[in-house]
């Protein structure tokens, strides 16, 4: 990393009262220099905290269109738009409205990873760190429709002991990872503590010892006295733990193609500190809405943050697309 561009983002940051936010997928010379560094959910929270007139996020575009849904008099950037994420070009607005339609008693529950027209005619969103939480929020009676990841509403099925309505969406980068090949990993590594995040196809979270978020990942590196751990999930994480545990072998779980670095997410790896410099400088790429789509987004928003609060929140008895027009 340059030093002098480090210098002069430190210099932006301050000429333009602004607040950096950065997931832990970011190459760590972003995440150092960040005010923030988290999960999607911490970086929500964040951002609907911040003071400063600026907020740039580098993380992926949902994530910045987040903090703008849940603060919108503040410029919000990102240091490329192209950031995008595979479940959000799996789960276009049209065919979620349909699949939404043909459940219209049913709670939809959606993912975070997800546009921001997608979330304006879900009920509440979900982070991997909280949608547990949220969903035993939810009347027993209720059917619950669950998108876009299919694996994460899988392996929340399971946890919670309900039964969802599925869309069929994945991460492109985390269903790369191979149970056969991890297999033979574990073998080779007897002692080795598989870490995995729950993006991840069942057969893979089928051999690991833990299941989490980022952040939960996280603190299983720097709390559990195991010296090796094999982790099933995107590389920028490895960072946050080698600050945390020096002393750790961190071992990147393998996909089914030995030739390919499928681990690095290419969307979160867009983003330079080049650009980050530039989006400071001059205040673009800067996310934005029309009100009235950003005021429907929030509405589902609203009911993650006040249920991971410990409020209540009333449930919509059907959906009515007509009450979105």
């Amino acid at each position: 990393m340059s030093s002098a561009v480090a210098e002069k983002i430190q210099k932006l940051k301050i000429e333009k009262n602004a607040l950096i936010l950065a997931h832990y997928y970011e190459e760590g010379d972003i995440q150092d220099i960040a005010d923030h560094v988290g999960d999607s959910f911490y970086l929500a929270k964040m951002g609907q905290k911040a003071q400063q007139d600026v907020i740039l996020l580098a993380g992926v575009v949902f994530m910045a269109e987040s903090v703008k849904i849940l603060n919108p008099k503040k410029t919000v950037l990102v240091p490329d738009l192209g950031a995008g994420c595979s479940l959000v070009k799996g789960s276009p607005f049209g065919k979620y409205l349909d699949w939404r339609n043909k459940h219209p008693d049913g709670i939809a529950v959606t993912y975070i990873n997800s546009s921001a027209q997608v979330k304006s005619i879900s009920d509440v969103i979900v982070t991997s760190s909280n949608a547990a939480q949220i969903i035993e929020a939810i009347p027993k009676e209720r059917k619950i429709l669950f998108g876009p990841d299919q694996h994460l509403g899988k392996f929340l099925s399971k946890q919670v002991g309900r039964e969802f309505v599925l869309w069929p969406g994945a991460c492109e980068v985390h269903v790369l990872f191979n149970a056969k090949r991890l297999h033979s990993m574990m073998l080779d590594n007897p002692t080795a503590r598989v870490i995995a995040h729950p993006e991840c196809d069942e057969s893979v979270l089928k051999m690991a010892h833990v299941i989490g978020s980022t952040s939960k990942l996280i603190e299983e590196v720097q709390k559990n006295a195991s010296t090796k751990f094999i982790v099933a999930t995107e590389t920028g994480i490895f960072h946050q733990m080698k600050k945390l545990r020096p002393d750790v072998e961190l071992i990147q779980a393998p996909v089914a193609d030995q030739n390919c670095l499928c681990n690095n997410c290419p969307y979160m790896k867009m983003n330079t500190m080049e650009k980050i410099a530039r989006a400071l400088e001059t205040l673009k790429p800067k996310i934005s809405f029309d009100e009235p789509l950003r005021a429907k987004a929030q509405i589902s928003l609203d009911r993650m943050m006040a249920i991971t609060a410990g409020q209540s929140v009333t449930w919509p008895e059907k959906f009515d697309f007509s009450l979105h027009l």
